[in-house]
């Protein structure tokens, strides 16, 4: 039964990293660019997670933490800079 679970969230996930990626090159405005994004890491960090369910590994649990850190900073970073224009005062 968890087989079935997984494959369904391993299409719910590539669907909506589809959809962010539709976001991302039609988006308006930088700022909906900056949130696709931002939605993206998500869904991957999500991919990571199902794919260490999958094959029952922790490693792959400690890289999507790794994965999510760099993800949050880089958005940060990036916000302060369109904002701002300049990311360290």
């Amino acid at each position: 039964m968890i087989e079935y679970a997984l494959q369904f969230g391993f299409v719910a996930v590539l669907l909506a990293l589809l959809l962010n990626l539709w976001r991302l090159m039609r988006g308006p405005s930088l700022m909906d660019r900056v949130l696709a994004v931002d939605t993206m890491v998500i869904n991957i960090i999500a991919l990571i997670i199902l794919f260490g369910i999958e094959q029952r590994s922790k490693m792959f649990f400690e890289g999507a933490l790794l994965f999510a850190m760099f993800g949050f900073i880089s958005t940060v970073a990036y916000c302060r800079f369109v904002l701002r224009g300049d990311v360290i005062e």
